[in-house]
């Protein structure tokens, strides 16, 4: 995540940083529903604050039209910073032994939100986020970025089903015409005082 990033977060898959060529953004060709313009509120990751647990599903290979998934549990923690135009949440997957950190900022101009991921293999931050919104219960976040050299546009979809149930998938486009699904994410709401220590997930 770029993602969850949990995350969240967001929350999820690392997508390789390298930075796209104006071209490729002002291009029209494009998959369906990409666009750099949606906007949000300040307030769309509210309800995320707290505690989460997560089953993960994510695509063993990307981008050669695999059908491999592997599935694991993880546990989420995420706070709000400077009245609720910053979110961090962390993303611990116990099975694999890594971790995620999501940074959402809020632009107050613009209405966007951009968010970044961190990978705990790498400690790197990756320098291009999806930017986007809610309308609703459904948030969109786009980016053009790369994978490995090769130029891809970016999509994260966020859908609050209720108080307590949420939904995150990263797309990948490789061709500008169809998206593949390479994560997806469901939370559950869980207690962060057995969940959380300080704003993290217990290990």
């Amino acid at each position: 995540m770029k993602a969850l990033t949990v995350v969240l977060c967001a929350f999820g898959t690392v997508v390789a940083g390298a930075v796209s060529s104006a071209a490729a953004d002002s291009s029209t060709d494009v998959p369906p529903g990409y666009s750099m313009d949606v906007t949000g509120s300040p307030h769309d990751f509210d309800y995320f604050v707290g505690g989460w647990t997560t089953q993960q599903r994510r695509l063993k290979a990307r981008g050669v039209g695999s059908n491999d998934w592997e599935e694991f549990p993880a546990t989420l923690c995420m706070a709000l910073y400077l009245d609720g135009i910053a979110t961090v949440d962390e993303l611990y997957m116990p099975k694999t032994g890594r971790a995620g950190l999501t940074l959402r900022t809020f632009d107050l101009q613009k209405h966007q939100w951009s968010i970044y991921w961190v990978n705990s293999a790498t400690g790197k931050l990756d320098p291009i986020p999806v930017v986007g919104g809610f309308k609703g219960d459904r948030g969109e976040f786009y980016a053009s970025d790369q994978e490995n050299g090769r130029p891809i546009k970016v999509r994260y979809l966020w859908t609050r089903r209720d108080h307590d149930h949420a939904r995150w998938e990263q797309a990948f486009s490789y061709d500008n015409r169809t998206w593949e699904t390479n994560w997806i994410a469901e939370f559950v709401r869980a207690d962060p005082a057995t969940t959380c220590v300080g704003n993290r997930p217990k290990r």
